[in-house]
């Protein structure tokens, strides 16, 4: 029973990062139809620049800003330069993210240096609880809170306020939202911004919990990120979180069992859930 009880908060915690990289992806593709392939590529920058910062300044708060700040700025040159071009077409949606994803990771190499880099939870988030015989790890147990914030947050701006609506209302019709004085494109480009910011998020929480960081980790997320979006349903919030969910614990577990099929299974969830529901076990954008 404690083995099982660690291995679930283990996958939880898993599924949350997971889930923080996912939303951002489901954020853009769900309510703006934009296929980001570069989307790991701004998780990896916000794990960087996490790290730089908290080097710099030794205080994790900080660090946790300045990868949300990263994550924004190249969400907004991003959007600009790289996805506004291609709006409508997914096929040079896909080459050009793709490009640019390895751009991403190669200007990484030059800015930060080619070597992994170490990381370790703050000092006040090292250790861990004891419940029982249990050991429950505070940095994981943090994770989890902040992926569990992090859903509540969107998910009430997106079903709760003004802002929310008219995101809606613009993925149903552009034009209508256009004729009603809202410039829809300063919205699609804020919601690439804070999808892009989510996914830095991610990669800052990240790099303590694996303890070290390297300029592929972006493809490596991201492949997870789209299993998780397919499996959730495409532009389903809620479908994110419960696929992180189950992708984190499904990982846990065969890591522990069967460390070989780890990945394996994730895949074998997509497949199953392709070929017997295919538009995902959630359906409804948002």
């Amino acid at each position: 029973m404690d083995l099982l009880l660690s291995l679930t908060v283990n996958g939880l915690a898993t599924g949350m990062l997971i889930f923080l990289l996912a939303a951002g992806l489901t954020l853009i593709f769900g309510l703006m139809d934009v296929l980001n392939f570069a989307h790991g590529g701004l998780f990896a920058w916000g794990a960087y620049s996490g790290v730089w910062v908290y080097d710099l300044t030794g205080n994790f708060f900080v660090a946790i800003i300045g990868a949300i700040v990263t994550g924004l700025l190249l969400g907004l040159l991003t959007e600009y330069l790289i996805i506004r071009p291609v709006y409508g077409n997914h096929v040079q949606q896909i080459l050009i993210t793709l490009g640019f994803m390895i751009v991403l990771s190669e200007m990484l190499k030059v800015v930060f240096g080619p070597d992994q880099k170490a990381a370790q939870p703050p000092a006040f988030m090292d250790g861990s609880f004891m419940v029982g015989d249990v050991i429950l790890i505070k940095y994981r147990l943090f994770i989890i809170l902040v992926g569990a914030l992090v859903y509540a947050i969107t998910f009430y701006i997106l079903r709760k306020t003004k802002i929310g609506l008219i995101v809606r209302a613009g993925v149903m019709d552009k034009e209508m939202v256009q004729s009603l004085g809202i410039n829809i494109r300063l919205v699609f480009m804020l919601v690439f911004m804070v999808g892009s910011a989510l996914a830095a998020l991610g990669g800052v929480l990240l790099a303590p919990y694996s303890g070290v960081i390297y300029a592929e980790m972006g493809m490596e997320f991201a492949i997870l990120a789209f299993i998780v979006v397919v499996i959730g349903g495409m532009g389903s919030f809620t479908g994110s979180l419960f696929a992180a969910i189950l992708v984190g614990l499904a990982q846990s577990f065969m890591a522990y069992y069967y460390s070989d099929l780890s990945l394996a299974v994730n895949m074998l969830l997509m497949v199953s859930v392709l070929v017997f529901r295919p538009q995902g076990l959630f359906t409804g954008k948002g």
